[in-house]
Order: C-alpha cells, then structure tokens, then sequence
C-alpha cells in the first residue's frame, strides 16, 4: 500500500535539505520557520524515521535524510524542467518581484528586451512578496551577508539625488527634506543615509528626514516636490538620464543590499537563462560610473 505524505512537506524538507536550514528554506517558500520545522516533524513521524540532526545553528541530514534529499531533489528538478518546458512553448518569461524594481528598471526597459529578443514575452508581475511558481523568476532584494555571490545580480550603490549642489546643502538656512526607506522587512538592511552624510561633512539634524516604506514612493514624492531622495542608483539611473534627478555630489556610497535571484543556476530554460544574462547586465551597467555618463 502506497504510503500518502504531503507534497508541501516534501518541498519544505528538500529546501531545509538544500540549504542546511529551515530559516532559508522558509525564506525560499514564503513560510516561517515554525511552519518549516512542523512539516519536517510530520513526515519524520510519518515515516518513521529522524531526516535531520538538529544544531544550534544548522541541520544535518542523517544517512537516511540524505537519501530521501537525493530521490527531491531529482523529482522535484523533473518536475520543475517539464513545467519550464511547457511554459517555454509560449515564448513568456514570467518575472516577480518588488514594486520598486519593476517600475523604475524592468518595466522602463521591456522595449529594450523585445528588440534584443523579439520572440520573447517579458511578463512583469510586482508586490513586495515574490511569488514561487515553478515558472516564475524571482528578483528579490537583500542583505549581501545573506546571499551567495553565484545568486547576487548587484550590489546596491546608494546617493542622494535631486537638483541642488552639495555646496547648497552645506550652505542651506534651511532644512530640505530628504525622502528615505524604512522597509517593511525588518531584516533588510537599512539604507545607509547616516554613512553618505558623514561621509559629505553633513548633519542628519540639519535635514528633514522622511521615510517610506517603499523606494518608489520616496523617488516619485522627491520629484513631484523638487525634495531630495535617498535611494539605490540602479533604480534612478534612467530618471538621471532624462534630466529629472541629478546626483548630488560625487560619487555614491556602498551598501549591504544586493538584488539576487534565489537558486539562479535552478533556471535552465533558454529563455530563462537570457532573461537572467540580460538583466545582469542591465542591473550591473555603469555600477561604478557617474550616472549622467
């Protein structure tokens, strides 16, 4: 008789499998880690058998989770192969992730992704949580500590834009506004504002400081004001291109962010794989150079 385990539980164990943790595998499926390690513990008591040895700071696979992780993780790529196969015969690269991403840099510059490949389809999906479908590419944004550099696609220079000389701040009577990010996911680094100010000889109390919890809004309510904005260069650099902000200063300031793709070599399709080319270089373009260039 055929032994019935749940299909969610196996897809929590081969990502808690992949990744030696249920905080990355929760990561990965939009779950919490409670919910990972619940799965885990009902197919282990389902079957009988311990899948993973508990540590402090990681888990390890057991001789016979070990095998159950090799018969995933072959299923689960056929699986996940056939579905990007079908998907392909409709020539659709399906892309999730953030608002901010999709309109300041994918949306922009579909036309150019059509004209390098016209018979591909971009289709552009955003909200602050990606979505897993098999056929979805995920563009997320992260802490550089966090992700792999085989998955990184950049990693985030920050500046302040607007329309006034740095001379002008440091001169100014009065306290401009400058818009910034809060973001809604704790765990994400913040913005490094502080570092760009000390780094200019500027007091953050000389300034009005005012946060969203989205880059876009501050970006669009910068422009829409003449304000000042605090924001990742990738995501204005066509904004600086058409005359609407200017950085202000010199060059930008790293940050501890990156956008990623998770499991980026899990992508094998051909569309895939130039959707993830074209977007690396369309994220990484110009990443050390002044913007107006």
């Amino acid at each position: 008789m055929a032994l019935s385990v749940s299909l969610q539980a196996l897809r929590a164990f081969d990502a808690a499998a992949r990744h030696g943790s249920f905080k990355r595998a929760a990561e990965e499926l939009s779950l919490t880690p409670t919910a990972i390690s619940h799965h885990i513990s009902k197919l282990e008591d389902r079957l009988n058998v311990r899948l993973f040895q508990r540590l402090p700071r990681k888990v390890l696979l057991t001789e016979t989770g070990l095998l159950l992780a090799n018969a995933t993780s072959e299923g689960f790529a056929t699986i996940e192969s056939a579905l990007a196969d079908i998907q392909q015969l409709n020539e659709v690269v399906q892309v999730s992730t953030t608002s901010s991403f999709a309109a300041l840099v994918l949306l922009p510059a579909q036309g150019a992704f059509s004209a390098r490949y016209p018979d591909i389809s971009m289709q552009v999906s955003s909200g602050e949580l990606t979505d897993n479908l098999p056929n979805s590419i995920p563009v997320r944004l992260g802490n550089i500590k966090d992700v792999p550099l085989e998955d990184r696609l950049s990693e985030e220079q920050y500046n302040l834009f607007g329309n006034k000389a740095l001379g002008a701040l440091q001169n100014s009577a009065d306290r401009p506004v400058i818009y910034t990010t809060r973001w809604k996911n704790r765990a994400l680094c913040a913005p490094p504002l502080d570092d760009w100010l000390a780094h200019n000889e500027l007091n953050k109390e000389d300034f009005v400081i005012r946060e969203f919890d989205q880059e876009l809004f501050g970006i669009q309510q910068a422009v829409i004001e003449n304000a000042l904005v605090f924001c990742s260069e990738v995501l204005v650099r066509g904004m600086c291109s058409a005359g609407q902000l200017t950085p202000v200063g010199g060059r930008g300031i790293a940050s501890s962010l990156c956008y990623y793709i998770p499991n980026k070599s899990r992508f094998r399709t051909h569309n895939a794989v130039k959707f993830i080319e074209w977007v690396q270089n369309l994220v990484g373009l110009k990443s050390n150079t002044n913007l107006l260039d």
